[in-house]
């Protein structure tokens, strides 16, 4: 088998290209592996280079989930294509039976589940507790003045306790149900809506509602949930008017889950009191997003997923789920 590898660029200061480049290597330990070609574009690449990049290839590991590839016109121009694993969790909506009929099986890779829910809420916390904030004004103002010595120990911004308070998750997926966790250790009350009910034990604390109830009754709302026609700016003015006053929102999925001018309004009128972001509906270009000019909305810059451990964890998982496909056993299909 010919595989092709597209490697992201290294977005973080703790890894270097080789050292991925070597954990792809362990792929030479499966017999049916013939030869490994790793590309390492400059930015996501376009279709043009990716038909290059893929040419006779029989597995693609890095390819992301969109119309712009998974078509009829991109697919047939690689009919030795049978296994495409994106290494990531999300993806866009495409055409699953015309890829069946292809013989292609398409795989998504959830490694990030521990580490976007420790960074969602992070967010949280931040917003609570306002860290930064006392931070740098501890370490810039002068104690040796008597009216700042007077002033030690005063918060400079409100403290939020989430004790008893009520979390809203919109997708009750991996992330959603590792937020959900966090969240009950905090003695919070956990409120859920994903589009099929869970079943088991393990989601016994939730409460699984609507979504009307869900945002009628949260203090803090999670969105969770994949990017899809139906969710396109589910946050919107509508919605939001059916928010309590003062609720916190959190999203580290998708920025076209939400209507930024809607949510900036209601973040300059305090309606919704603050939202913590790791995702934007322009990205990477958000020069225009109005949310930049909101002093109450918390952002980064998509890299919710972005720790070294992930990093490597994505590559571990990509491999099992090819070797599972191998075994006849496939696993996080999303075809």
């Amino acid at each position: 088998m010919k595989i092709t590898i597209i490697q992201e660029d290294v977005q973080q200061p703790d890894i270097t290209e080789e050292e991925l480049s070597e954990h792809w290597r362990q792929l030479y330990s499966i017999p049916e592996v013939d030869e490994i070609k790793i590309y390492k574009p400059d930015g996501y690449p376009d279709a043009n280079t990716l038909h290059t990049y893929i040419q006779d290839a029989d597995v693609v590991f890095g390819l992301w989930i969109s119309k712009n590839v998974i078509n009829k016109e991109f697919l047939s121009k690689h009919p030795n294509l049978k296994y495409i694993s994106c290494l990531g969790h999300g993806f866009e909506e495409f055409d699953t039976e015309m890829v069946r009929k292809m013989g292609l099986t398409i795989t998504n890779t959830i490694y990030g589940a521990q580490t976007i829910a420790e960074h969602s809420w992070a967010l949280l916390m931040e917003i609570c507790h306002n860290i930064s904030y006392h931070s740098d004004h501890t370490k810039t103002t002068d104690w040796t003045i008597p009216k700042n010595i007077a002033s030690y120990g005063l918060a400079r911004k409100p403290l939020i306790e989430l004790y008893g308070k009520t979390i809203g998750i919109i997708g009750l997926g991996s992330i959603g149900f590792n937020i959900a966790k966090i969240a009950a250790s905090f003695g919070m009350h956990v409120l859920s809506y994903n589009r099929h009910k869970k079943l088991g034990r393990q989601y016994r604390f939730v409460e699984q509602v609507s979504i009307p109830e869900l945002l009628e009754r949260s203090d803090v709302i999670s969105l969770n949930c994949p990017y899809t026609a139906e969710s396109a700016n589910m946050i919107n003015q509508n919605t939001i008017e059916q928010m309590k006053d003062g609720v916190i929102l959190i999203n580290t999925a998708r920025g076209g889950l939400i209507n930024e001018q809607d949510l900036a309004d209601a973040l300059n009128t305090k309606k919704i009191y603050a939202a913590g972001l790791d995702v934007l509906a322009t990205e990477p270009n958000i020069s225009s997003s109005p949310l930049l000019k909101c002093d109450n909305a918390y952002i980064t810059q998509h890299i919710a997923w972005l720790t070294r451990a992930s990093r490597f964890r994505a590559i571990d998982m990509a491999i099992d789920n090819f070797e599972a496909y191998l075994q006849g056993e496939p696993k996080s299909v999303i075809s």
